[in-house]
């Protein structure tokens, strides 16, 4: 027989749950404050204590309301928040269990992906799947087999909150740890936000993904393209971030790839700077480089990038040289529409001829004596210094410092890179403005 006293315990719960089963929203909202103020933080057995070993009845309640107005979004967040009590109590094995048996993760990943939902109520949503990941690797193998890398990656490119965001990482780091299963699909859906429109998502996308190339082990074919691409960006802390990555996969099969593609963004090609302009920049009063400002910046990041590079590896330095960097950086060097790109170029230059004599040679030789001298004197400012015939014949310079080295004898010190020589390019801004200069004499 029970106790007086579990008697009337049970009368209280019987009379809480018919209380809630009887509340119309307003009502259950009163409800739902007094319990979140009353239960954060506590344990699951402490919370079987306080509904008379009856807390699953309570859960049962809250995740069949759940199912029924989360789309309307009606009392959503506090909903959550007092499911997140149960799953998050310590010793919540039951409760956990009993949330999935009822499709508690895809109506998660459906409230992400619905737009009259507010953001605040996705974040909660975003918390309680953590709280699910972090529990143990079938339970991410849950999220990742309903297609929860994918709602939850478009949500982050879409999410206007950067605070939201930052827990969307949180999840994102988590499902790539201790997945072995879907790591590989976690990786892949990192990779393609890359391209996505949100500064903040692309910035902690490349966080990310720097982890998840560590754990991983092996690159994806379209990372590289899809990381020069994020050059582009006005944002110095994406850029930054980019760059970070950059670094790391110059120790993957990609390295080769990767520095061919940096140099090759030092020279825009003709298509790239010959792209008709917006009819709103059609104006006099507008400076007519402004469609072209995207190409610059990945031209001025990409030679950053070289010059990290190049500064933290001797061997990466070498590489660069047989894929004609020097003639490239000088190029860069010449585009007068883009001072960042000249700034940028020259310092990295001038490390290569620091470092290399033969570099030093070719340069010296390339730019004349008073040219070279001005260098010398304030690399950084040189962009300050030059007048239009001097960024010509950096623009249009034949420097080939890889046939110097091969013909040397100097070897790679990693017989793991292929060189191949091509022919010089001159830069788009170079050779539009000669076919200009052509057809008026025509």
């Amino acid at each position: 027989m029970t106790s007086i006293k579990e008697q009337a315990a049970i009368s209280r719960l019987l009379s809480f749950l018919h209380d809630w089963d009887n509340a119309g929203k307003v009502a259950r909202s009163h409800i739902l404050d007094s319990f979140i103020k009353a239960n954060q933080g506590k344990t699951a057995p402490e919370l079987e204590q306080e509904f008379s070993q009856g807390g699953s009845l309570f859960l049962v309640r809250l995740t069949t309301w759940l199912r029924l107005i989360y789309m309307t979004g009606s009392c959503l967040d506090k909903l959550l928040k007092s499911i997140g009590i149960f799953l998050s109590a310590v010793s919540s094995n039951r409760y956990l269990k009993e949330f999935l048996e009822v499709g508690g993760v895809l109506t998660l990943l459906e409230i992400l992906g619905m737009e009259k939902i507010k953001e605040e109520d996705k974040k909660e949503s975003i918390r309680l799947l953590q709280v699910i990941a972090n529990t143990g690797r079938k339970y991410k193998e849950l999220i990742c087999e309903s297609y929860g890398v994918r709602s939850i990656a478009e949500f982050l490119a879409k999410s206007k909150s950067e605070e939201t965001q930052e827990e969307v990482q949180i999840l994102m780091d988590s499902l790539v740890h201790g997945n072995p299963k879907y790591q590989n699909q976690v990786y892949k859906g990192l990779i393609a936000l890359l391209p996505c429109a949100s500064p903040k998502a692309q910035q902690l996308s490349l966080q990310t993904l720097r982890t998840a190339q560590s754990i991983i082990g092996t690159t994806h074919p379209s990372i590289v393209d899809c990381v020069l691409k994020v050059l582009c960006t006005m944002h110095l802390e994406v850029q930054y971030e980019a760059i970070e990555l950059i670094k790391d996969l110059v120790n993957y099969d990609v390295c080769q790839a990767l520095l061919k593609g940096l140099v090759a963004l030092l020279i825009p090609s003709v298509k790239e700077t010959s792209k008709p302009q917006p009819k709103i920049l059609n104006d006099s009063s507008v400076p007519q480089f402004t469609a072209h400002l995207p190409v610059f910046l990945q031209q001025a990041a990409a030679a950053k990038a070289i010059g990290v590079l190049a500064r933290s590896n001797t061997s990466v330095a070498e590489e660069l040289l047989h894929q004609r960097v020097v003639h490239s950086l000088m190029a860069a060097m010449g585009n007068t529409d883009h001072s960042n790109s000249q700034r940028q170029a020259s310092l990295t230059l001038e490390y290569l001829v620091q470092m290399f004599p033969v570099v030093e040679e070719h340069v010296r030789r390339s730019m004349g004596e008073g040219l070279y001298q001005l260098f010398l004197s304030n690399a950084e400012d040189l962009y300050m210094k030059i007048d239009s015939i001097q960024a010509d014949i950096l623009a249009a310079n034949k420097v080939n410092v890889s046939k110097a080295l091969c013909f040397s004898g100097v070897s790679h010190r990693n017989s793991s890179f292929h060189r191949g020589a091509h022919e010089p390019e001159r830069p788009a801004y170079v050779t539009y403005f000669q076919k200009e200069d052509t057809e008026g004499k025509e």
